[in-house]
Parts: C-alpha cells; sequence; structure tokens
C-alpha cells in the first residue's frame, strides 16, 4: 500500500516534465487517490464482515498493481485521474484488512509488534523512492510507474497469503470492546472497520475532549497530505536533482519506526501531550524547505515529517479510544480523509507560484491543529480506563492497567 499511495509523490516532477503535467492536473490526480481512499475506508465500516475475505484482499492487490502499470498507457489526465481513484479503493481496502489481521492476531503480543507492521507504509514509500531516484538518470515518467508497478508485484506475492482476521467468536460487544483495547495501544486510520461497532450508552461524557480531537485530526489531514503530495516537487524546484527523490526516502525510512515509537512513548508521557509534540515538530519539518532552501533544510524536513505522520495517526486514534465516544475511531477516520480530499484543493490556486506557498499554507494548518490538541489537554480525563465487555469506568490512577498507566502521568 505504502507503493501504490504514495509513490505519486517521487513521480510527480518526472510527468511535469516529460508528460506536460500541469500543477492544477497534478492535484486533482491527488484527489481522485484520495477520494478513492475514502470510499473504501467507508466500506470497511459500512460493511465489516468484507474486512475478513481473503478474496477482497487479493482483488485488491491486483486492482492495486494493475492501476500503476496503466498509468504510462496514456497521457489523457481523465484515464489517469480513473486510475487513481479505484489505487486509493485498492490501498484502502488491504490497509483495513492488514491491520484488522494484524490487531486481530497479534492481539496477546508486546504493542510495539503492531507498530513495526504499521512500518510497512513507510518501507513502501522508502522502496519506490529509491526506486525512482535510481530510474530517473536513465528513464522517464512511464518507466517510473512500470517499475513501481513490478515492485508493488512482488510485495503482492508477498502478501498473498495473509490471514485475515478471524471470523468473531464472542459478542458484538465483547469484540468492539477489544478492538478498542487493542487500539489503545497500537491504533491508526484504517482500524475502524474493527471499532465502528463500538456505540456504548453508558460511556462518560467526553464531547468537549472529542470535539478538539477531530478537529486537530481533520485539519492534521489537511495539512499533512499537502506536504505529503508535493514535498518531492517543492524541493526539487528550489534544488534541481536528486534532492527531492533522497528526501522522500528518507520520509519512508523515518516513517518506518515512527508508530511503535510513538506508541512505545505513550506509555509513559500523556498522549494529548505527545499529540501536541508531534504535531508542532511536524509543522516545522513542513516549513523549513519553502523557509529556508537548500538540502541541510530538505533532508532535516523528511525526517522530521516521515517521523511524525503515521505517529499522529496512532496517538490521535489512540486518543479517540481512551475517551470512549461513540464510534470515535470511524469519526476520526471520516475526518481525517475529508482533510486528505481537501487538501490538494485548498492549495491548488497557489500552485502557479510554485510549491513553496502551498507547504507555508500546509505548516500553518499543521500549527492549528496543534492549538486544537493544546486545547484537548486541558482538563482531559486521564484516569478513565476500559473495562472488557463493560461500561468504561474511572479509577485512581493506582488501579490502572499496566498498558495505559504511563499514558496518564
Amino acid at each position: 500500500m505504502g507503493v501504490g499511495r504514495f509513490v505519486y509523490t517521487p513521480i510527480l516532477p518526472l510527468m511535469h516534465a516529460g508528460a506536460g503535467l500541469s500543477a492544477g492536473a497534478g492535484a486533482n490526480l491527488a484527489t481522485a487517490n484520495y477520494i478513492g481512499y475514502l470510499l473504501g475506508a467507508l466500506v470497511g465500516i459500512l460493511a465489516p464482515a468484507l474486512v475478513r475475505s481473503r478474496a477482497l484482499l487479493r482483488i485488491s492487490l491486483v486492482v492495486l498493481t494493475g492501476t500503476l502499470a496503466a498509468m504510462p498507457a496514456t497521457h489523457d489526465t481523465a484515464v489517469w485521474f480513473a486510475l487513481r481513484l479505484p489505487a486509493g479503493v485498492a490501498s484502502a481496502l488491504i490497509f483495513v484488512i492488514a491491520v484488522s489481521s494484524l490487531l486481530s492476531h497479534l492481539r496477546e503480543y508486546p504493542a510495539h509488534l503492531p507498530g513495526w507492521a504499521f512500518g510497512g507504509v513507510g518501507a513502501g514509500i522508502a522502496l519506490s523512492g529509491l526506486l525512482v531516484l535510481v530510474l530517473r538518470p536513465v528513464a522517464d515518467w512511464r518507466a517510473a510507474w512500470w517499475a513501481s508497478a513490478a515492485l508493488a508485484a512482488v510485495l503482492a506475492v508477498a502478501s498473498w497469503n495473509l490471514r485475515p482476521e478471524a471470523r468473531p467468536t464472542t459478542t458484538q460487544a465483547t469484540q468492539a470492546t477489544q478492538a478498542i483495547q487493542a487500539n489503545a495501544d497500537q491504533a491508526h486510520e484504517a482500524t475502524t472497520v474493527t471499532a465502528a461497532a463500538a456505540d456504548s450508552s453508558h460511556a462518560p461524557r467526553t464531547h468537549r475532549w472529542f470535539t478538539a480531537l477531530f478537529a486537530s485530526y481533520t485539519l492534521e489531514g489537511v495539512g499533512y497530505i499537502i506536504a505529503g503530495t508535493f514535498l518531492v516537487a517543492a524541493i526539487e524546484q528550489s534544488s534541481p536533482g536528486p534532492l527531492g527523490g533522497g528526501a522522500w526516502v528518507l520520509v519512508g525510512l523515518a516513517a518506518v519506526p515512527s508508530s511503535a515509537l510513538w506508541a512505545r512513548l505513550g506509555r509513559r508521557w500523556s498522549r494529548p501531550d505527545l499529540l501536541l509534540a508531534a504535531l508542532v515538530v511536524q509543522a516545522v519539518g513542513i516549513a523549513l524547505p519553502a523557509l529556508i532552501g537548500g538540502a541541510p533544510a530538505a533532508l532535516v524536513s523528511a525526517v522530521l515529517f516521515g517521523a511524525t505522520f503515521i505517529g499522529v495517526s496512532t496517538l490521535a486514534l489512540a486518543t479517540g479510544a481512551h475517551l470512549e465516544f461513540a464510534r470515535s475511531v470511524a469519526l476520526l477516520t471520516a475526518g481525517y480523509s475529508v482533510g486528505q480530499i481537501l487538501g490538494p484543493l485548498v492549495v491548488a490556486p497557489l500552485l502557479h507560484h510554485g510549491y513553496q506557498r502551498a507547504l507555508v499554507l500546509a505548516a500553518s494548518v499543521v500549527l492549528v491543529a496543534a492549538v486544537a490538541a493544546a486545547v484537548l489537554r486541558i482538563g482531559f480525563p486521564h484516569h478513565m480506563v476500559v473495562v472488557r465487555a463493560t461500561a468504561p469506568v474511572r479509577q485512581p490512577a493506582p488501579t490502572e492497567s499496566a498498558a495505559d498507566a504511563g499514558s496518564h502521568r
């Protein structure tokens, strides 16, 4: 999924140069992919039984690989749009099936282990970025798409026999509670499929904190996706050559351990505090190439961005699960996905003047998300814990579970 969804970022400058793709059309293609991703996530929410389908996983792997291979077959922007849309759907379905599988099968294992599996997204970014970086001196944008399709095919073969989540053997209420317990340790955007059924009428009133969290995470969707789509093009605009592609490889490498790292930090420090810190760090990383420029700023930007964008999702969804707000993970993911769709559309008018303004706007949006996270910290109910198969209750800190006690300090 990391290849199929994010390889467009390093290929975008090649399509500008070799395929005559305009900046506005490039933003529209990105939006098509993000619309598809939202549709795929909604399928997982509305039909959670599909998350247990090995056939759907395999179909999605084939569709994603096929859409990558078909991109060089035309110069028609409408056809590219039609290809990136199902690629987004397939990406979401692959992700939700994989995440549900690992949360189901690794539930009794240390929490950092699923975090490393989430790092596969970063590995896909790094591998596809490295592939494009190697090819660009000797090949054009078409070869980059074909090579990424070949890489996706190899990874599809490796994941062909992944075991989806097993059919439930417990009651729906117990299953939902177990899913929330797992998300509290390792949550990411596609875990909606296992947590969407959590709808307890006995939950404490946490609307105030959830509203701040929802606003923060939706704004993060807007800001992060602008950088995730145009970072390479922005760097190459001011520093022509392989620097942009190299920075994208660094983004992927930094993302590999980030989910496990932020989850481990969440055991020691408050998640709202960590969310605020991650958003501020990310905003700095996004702004650096636009405000300073040059190789050092680009490389530092890549590391800061890669180390935070998956971590923010982990922290935000874990915080939503902790609050026990009805359908929290589903609602947060929907807001995040809508933010991703809006991001390229919001900055499209700015792209006529280059990508620097787009990055400054993205950093500003992420800073506003950080302000919302700061509001979330005010009076946050750290001592609220979840009891399996029952309504959440409040207990004094000494009796908290070992998994959550550290995050409430």
